[in-house]
């Protein structure tokens, strides 16, 4: 084999040892970004979340996911139960009834985004203050290259009412 060259086309680094970041390689052919893009995206955590209390109906979803689309939601809840996360009942009534629930990988799942939001619930505050920072940092900086700007301006102004 050659070098650069993967081993199949589902193969994206050492996934097992040593962290290893290039794992998360970003290849459309890589199994691990690919999981990690589809369960990471904003609908499928909220979706996930929401399971986690219950089973629900597509209806209650909607109304429960705030900006979601029909087309959207579907599209999440196919994708979560292709992946094997989320289950779809069908009830034999008129009209149909479907219910989604989480699978019991769904819930291991849902375990690690509880974690992700218990830090990010921890943190908020040094994230803002971070944020705030960084904006008066590039606010001063654009003012202070405007300012640069001006002063450039105004001796090309000077030089060229001087040269005439």
């Amino acid at each position: 084999m050659e070098d650069g060259t993967s081993q199949s086309l589902g193969y994206c680094g050492d996934t097992g040892g040593d962290y290893d970041v290039l794992q998360w390689d970003t290849r459309e052919d890589c199994e691990v970004r690919q999981i990690l893009d589809r369960v990471a995206d904003k609908w499928s955590l909220l979706v996930i979340a929401l399971l986690d209390r219950r089973s629900l109906r597509f209806s209650e979803l909607r109304r429960m996911i705030d900006g979601v689309s029909q087309r959207m939601l579907t599209r999440t809840l196919r994708h979560l139960e292709r992946d094997g996360l989320v289950s779809r009942t069908v009830h034999p009534t008129v009209p149909p009834r479907v219910d989604y629930e989480l699978t019991s990988l769904g819930a291991t799942l849902h375990s690690t985004i509880r974690e992700l939001v218990t830090w990010t619930e921890s943190h908020q505050n040094e994230i803002a203050a971070a944020r705030a920072a960084y904006d008066a940092r590039v606010l001063a900086e654009q003012e202070a290259a405007e300012a640069d700007a001006g002063r450039r301006a105004e001796i090309a102004r000077s030089v060229l009412t001087g040269s005439r």
